[in-house]
């Protein structure tokens, strides 16, 4: 096991010759990936319009190929029960990925410190023998995993929602859960009006000098928006199915309540989701919030243009 990622990390980096280097950024997180081969900053196609030059960063990958990956008997915080398991390690956090629901071999490990800044991706060169094609390694889920929890550390968050950007750059916030309307809201707003959609599915939120931007992500939904783009917030509306297009302004606690419950917050520790409730108050007692109860029609739209704080 890795004892100092801190630590570590630099000697690996050279033990590679850092030979290749890629970096994306989402959310205003920068995520730079070094390793001595070229498929190690390989990225599916669903990043290319996050990618940046590479430069200062916020979290550091070394990629790190070996023989083959055996299962953890680290202490075991969360397991997807698909896909990938997290495990707390003297390190830090190991998250490890493959298909566990049926057995298989462990495709991936990613040995990351507390706070979210180094890591050590370790890739299963037996595995990837027979799979070259999906040694990506920043691959879903491990992408929105590691923004997600990097942003524990900053004052932001990812939420379910879809993020539009509209006539003089009016910016508002959808949320909702599955099913709820957000790629709907979608497709009404780009139908007839001239928006920029940052996502449809995942934005985040974070402060920016004692100001709240949303940004886009990769990870979209049936509408299948994703830009890398990021705008200050004007407004949030909770969707929900009804009729007449119903407005209804929320108190501060209601906000609250409503936003964390659509979040993306890691609950195996009670710090992580303490730090998200603090910033979601800070969100609402900035932001106007509505519920918004809706049918899937243009007059939906015209209600928000016409809305008057």
């Amino acid at each position: 096991m890795i004892a100092d990622l801190e630590c570590v990390l630099p000697e690996l980096l050279e033990g590679l010759n850092a030979a290749y280097r890629g970096q994306v950024c989402i959310g205003g997180v920068s995520v730079r990936i070094i390793g001595s081969r070229s498929q190690d900053v390989t990225f599916d196609q669903t990043l290319a319009p996050f990618f940046v030059e590479a430069g200062d960063s916020d979290i550091d990958i070394g990629v790190e190929w070996v023989p083959e990956l055996s299962r953890s008997s680290a202490r075991k915080l969360f397991d997807s029960g698909t896909t990938w398991r997290l495990y707390e390690c003297e390190a830090g956090f190991q998250f490890d990925f493959g298909v566990l629901s049926t057995g298989s071999q462990l495709h991936k490990r990613l040995l990351v410190d507390q706070r979210f800044r180094r890591a050590v991706l370790q890739m299963n060169a037996k595995y990837f023998t027979h799979f070259p094609e999906a040694a990506d390694p920043l691959g879903y889920p491990l992408d929105e995993l590691l923004i997600m929890h990097r942003l524990t550390q900053e004052r932001a968050i990812e939420l379910h929602g879809c993020g539009i950007v509209g006539p003089e750059g009016a910016s508002n916030l959808f949320v909702g859960h599955s099913g709820a309307g957000k790629s709907t809201t979608t497709r009404l707003w780009t139908a007839h009006e001239d928006v920029d959609v940052l996502s449809d599915d995942r934005i985040i939120v974070r402060d920016h000098s004692g100001q709240i931007f949303m940004y886009g992500t990769p990870w979209h939904g049936e509408a299948a928006f994703a830009s890398p783009g990021r705008a200050p917030l004007r407004r949030i509306f909770i969707l929900e199915h009804g009729r007449e297009n119903v407005l209804t302004r929320l108190s501060k606690s209601q906000a609250v309540a409503e936003l964390f419950a659509r979040s993306f917050v890691p609950f195996h520790r009670h710090e992580y989701v303490d730090s998200a409730l603090s910033f979601l108050e800070y969100v609402a007692d900035s932001i106007p919030c509505y519920r918004y109860a809706f049918e899937p029609e243009q007059a939906a739209v015209e209600r928000i243009l016409e809305l008057r704080d």
